[in-house]
């Protein structure tokens, strides 16, 4: 394994950010800011982090491509975006090559990779989750219909960037959704639908300790007053007001010291973030919906600027086993961002259209704002929209209504024909 602790003293670390999105921009905004960092490095990047960092035509998915340009950059510290590549093995590769890597081994991935998995594994630690049954047979789908009352949630068990999931009100629509999934997977978990706010809990985890970073709340929905078809998110807010100090404590002591207990245990131990998707009841009980195993976006992009700690430091210490070493402070701040999507999403998006704006900064005092790039890259002298989820506008500000209208204001200053976004992005803490 790597050695690592020489950044400590060190200003000129070489940092390797694996993927090409607003989580990714977000990642290298705050790691450029370490002051422990020298330099950092994108794969494959978008036209906002070559403003910062150096891009490198690799795929996230490539991965032997990514360790041969880890190696060839010297890289001190890998910090894994996307999902894929966790579940196809890219940590346990680096670390056989003695890299740090922040982002599970393939194993602690299946949380993610797998539904059935992930809710075995909290069943199996009595962590509170919704009621489930697997469904393998198409006689058997009215039966496992009757089991709960509508809305019916069907899962698929694959990666699916967040788009495995179907919630309907419409037995036919769960029917043929079942089905469908039966017919493409083998089987397809039907799940019990838990009402309530959700919310995310991202916590940075390995063998020795773990920390809660702020909680955060995004809107799946592509329409404003969370209606219309799910998206990747379209805005996102931190802190959650939703998370009071007990819903916290609540969390931490039924699920996150569980699951830490268990992933800090095995053979190999869990390193990197568990994202923790909450669904908080009106009794202020919380469940959880999902595991995801990397920072989520755009919850990433609210999450980085509340942290004061080196970036850096607190990341690789986490790739090494040592983040109970770290004393982790937060900006006493609130944070917005909200998406700009290009038309057509989240179905077939229209792209290469010029974006103009993405540029611009806010700069007054204690109130922060800047464009987090996603789905962009440059074309000529042009930056043009090469995704469905183009970019956000974020603000930082003392409260969540001054984080709110600098966003707005940001948002306001781009110009993407077609695109769209919405106007309510955080209206139920607001």
């Amino acid at each position: 394994m790597g050695s690592f602790p020489t950044l400590c003293t060190m200003s000129d670390a070489v940092v390797l950010v694996v993927g090409g999105g607003g989580r990714e921009h977000a990642l290298a905004l705050g790691l450029i800011e370490s002051p422990s960092v020298g330099s950092v490095h994108v794969a494959p990047g978008n036209a906002g982090t070559a403003m910062v960092a150096t891009n490198h035509a690799v795929s996230a998915s490539d991965i032997d491509g990514i360790i041969g340009l880890a190696k060839t950059i010297d890289a001190e510290l890998v910090v894994v975006g996307p999902e894929g590549p966790l579940v196809a093995g890219l940590s346990d590769r680096l670390r056989e090559e003695g890299i740090p890597s922040f982002g599970p081994h393939a194993e602690g991935a299946r949380l993610e990779g797998s539904k059935e998995y992930a809710k075995q594994v909290m069943l199996d630690l009595g962590v509170p989750t919704a009621a489930v049954i697997r469904v393998e047979a198409h006689d058997a789908i009215d039966d496992a219909l009757d089991s709960f009352s509508s809305p019916w949630v069907v899962k698929r068990d694959v990666l699916a960037g967040g788009k495995g999931v179907t919630v309907t009100e419409d037995r036919n629509i769960a029917h043929s959704t079942i089905s469908d999934a039966i017919d493409t997977d083998g089987f397809v978990l039907l799940e019990e639908f838990m009402a309530g706010e959700e919310a995310s809990m991202l916590v940075l985890m390995d063998e020795s300790g773990y920390v809660c970073l702020p909680a955060s709340q995004d809107h799946k929905r592509v329409g404003e007053g969370d209606t219309g078809p799910n998206t990747g998110g379209m805005g996102a807010y931190a802190p959650a007001p939703v998370v009071t100090d007990s819903v916290k404590m609540r969390a931490i002591e039924e699920i996150v010291e569980p699951m830490h207990a268990h992933l800090s245990t095995q053979k190999i131990p869990y390193r990197g973030c568990l994202y923790v998707g909450l669904m908080i009841d009106s009794e202020g009980t919380p469940r959880v919906v999902e595991f995801n195993v990397r920072f989520g976006d755009p919850e990433t992009q609210v999450t980085i600027p509340l942290i004061e700690t080196d970036l850096n430091l607190l990341l690789g210490a986490c790739a090494n086993g040592s983040i109970a070493d770290i004393d982790v402070s937060f900006h006493n701040a609130a944070t917005m961002t909200v998406v700009l999507a290009s038309e057509g999403y989240p179905g077939t998006a229209n792209t290469g259209r010029s974006l103009r704006g993405s540029d611009v900064r806010i700069e007054e005092g204690a109130l922060r704002g800047f464009i987090h790039h996603a789905g962009t890259r440059q074309d000529g002298a042009e930056i043009v929209s090469s995704g469905g989820r183009v970019c956000s506008a974020t603000g930082i500000a003392p409260t969540l209504n001054g984080a709110a209208s600098i966003a707005y204001r940001l948002m306001d200053s781009l110009e993407l024909e077609g695109s769209h976004h919405r106007r309510d992005i955080g209206y139920r803490a607001l």
